[in-house]
């Protein structure tokens, strides 16, 4: 590594925050438990309605909810017996195998701290502590932080999306079937023996009438609640939370949205009424929308497909200037398509914040690494590509948060973030499985391209000479 950026990776300097030295100093005490202990195993849970299955915080692959325990006990859909299976390995010291994602990061030397350690410090989490460390891990547990997935409705088809997310890409491979990979990409048969198939909005839901059931319990805990999708804000049951917490206040909630912010305008309109009517009313402590965004202009437009990149910039400024306690989040899946042109959105968060930033961070962003498809991951590019990253983590150490701009610049986190995500992109991969990721991009765009009269060469004409190395790859 080249000497200026040791001597960044090896600084802590201005705009050192809270949040840092937190999960440093949780690591110390997970550690006094055991070497895997992760408190998100027990206060966090995502909760995928459309398909009935369940993850503690978004790394770990999901897992089926018992159904036939759900009518005597609706919290299974967070304390399900596989769970609790894994509570009991990380109070032994074991690394359950789901949790994958931290464990890479922390055996990647240089590459700092994982989730887990930030996520237990976050204080719907560190509160419990001691509750947690005293608990057998059968108890149930209520959770503080909840992310529910209402449906898979959605107007966008993102690359590294899948039919059971995205009603667009299963209207797609069902018209066109899989995508013609190593293994067929998005294969439904492969979707319906996962058990991954949507229930039809039709159909009866269990778990759906289950989360229903179990919301006025879980309610006075919830310290975090956010909703996904698909789109959250083509779904009626997000409406009808954020009347419920409107009629409902709670001064010590944080309630959130994920959204690709690009929804026709009447539910835009309404989204705004109600976000507008529980901001005014102090109804929670915080109101955040996490805005997906993987790129900037026309790259975001092709990987994030379905996006109408001016309306989601027009809808980001229009959501901050009508409302006040609240932020944006922008969610940027870091992958192999988000490296050139990520200084265009460094630079766009630094202007967002000079405009609404003042008094407090409104503007942020997270960027957690993408590991499937795999031929979108970051190791899959060449050496090349490392200064781009390089000089982007440079840019924003010389736009570090200072005391006088504490709101303005980046902060510690937020560049740690982006030198993990280099620390990953340098790991080196076998050659044959570099080989065959390579492949594999080139047979899923050049695919997508003509399913989509799309033009990757044409949008990323900075990545030609990575095209042609997968293309070379694919020929083989």
């Amino acid at each position: 590594m080249i000497d200026w950026l040791k001597s960044i990776f090896n600084s802590s300097g201005a705009g050192s925050t809270h949040y840092q030295s937190n999960a440093e100093e949780m690591k110390s005490r997970l550690d006094s438990v055991s070497p895997s202990m992760c408190l998100a195993k027990w206060q966090q849970v995502n909760i995928h309605l459309t398909t009935g299955r369940t993850q503690s915080c978004f790394h770990p692959p999901t897992h089926k909810i018992p159904a036939e325990l759900l009518a005597s006990n609706p919290s299974v859909l967070h304390n399900t017996p596989f769970k609790k299976e894994e509570r009991a390995q990380m109070k032994r010291g074991k690394r359950p195998k789901g949790c994958s994602y931290c464990w890479k990061v922390e055996d990647t030397v240089g590459a700092g701290l994982s989730d887990r350690f930030y996520r237990s410090s976050e204080s719907w989490a560190s509160e419990h502590f001691e509750k947690i460390e005293k608990m057998s891990a059968d108890e149930d547990v209520t959770p503080s932080h909840v992310e529910v997935n209402f449906n898979h409705a959605c107007n966008f088809k993102c690359s590294y999306c899948s039919p059971h997310i995205s009603s667009q890409w299963l209207k797609e491979i069902e018209e066109h079937g899989p995508y013609p990979t190593s293994n067929p990409h998005n294969d439904l048969n492969w979707v319906k023996q996962q058990g991954l198939m949507p229930i039809k909005q039709s159909e009866p839901n269990p778990y759906r009438e289950a989360f229903w059931q179990w919301w006025p319990e879980m309610y006075p805990h919830l310290k975090h609640f956010r909703m996904t999708g698909g789109e959250p804000l083509m779904d009626i049951n997000t409406y009808k939370v954020l009347e419920y917490v409107f009629e409902n206040p709670k001064n010590d909630l944080t309630l959130e949205v994920t959204s690709n912010f690009c929804v026709e305008e009447p539910l835009f309109e309404k989204f705004i009424a109600k976000t507008h009517q529980i901001d005014s009313s102090s109804a929670v402590k915080h109101f955040g929308v996490y805005a997906s965004i993987d790129n900037w202009n026309e790259k975001s437009e092709y990987v994030r497909y379905g996006m109408n990149f001016e309306r989601f910039v027009s809808n980001v400024h229009r959501f901050l200037k009508e409302t006040k306690n609240t932020s944006i989040c922008f969610i940027n899946t870091f992958n192999n398509l988000s490296v050139l042109g990520f200084n265009e959105m460094l630079e766009a968060i630094l202007y967002l914040r000079s405009q609404y930033s003042q008094k407090q961070n409104r503007v942020r962003f997270n960027c957690p690494i993408l590991t499937f498809p795999d031929w979108q991951s970051l190791q899959t590019l060449p050496k090349s590509f490392w200064g781009k990253l390089e000089r982007d983590i440079e840019f924003m150490e010389r736009n570090r948060a200072t005391r006088g701009s504490s709101n303005l610049g980046f902060r510690d986190f937020e560049i740690n973030q982006i030198k993990r995500n280099y620390e990953i992109m340098r790991s080196p991969l076998p050659e044959e499985e570099l080989k065959r990721r390579r492949a594999d991009f080139y047979k899923f765009f050049s695919e997508y391209d003509r399913r989509r009269n799309t033009d990757f060469t044409a949008t990323f004409s900075n990545m030609k000479s990575f095209w042609d190395i997968c293309k070379e790859e694919a020929e083989q």
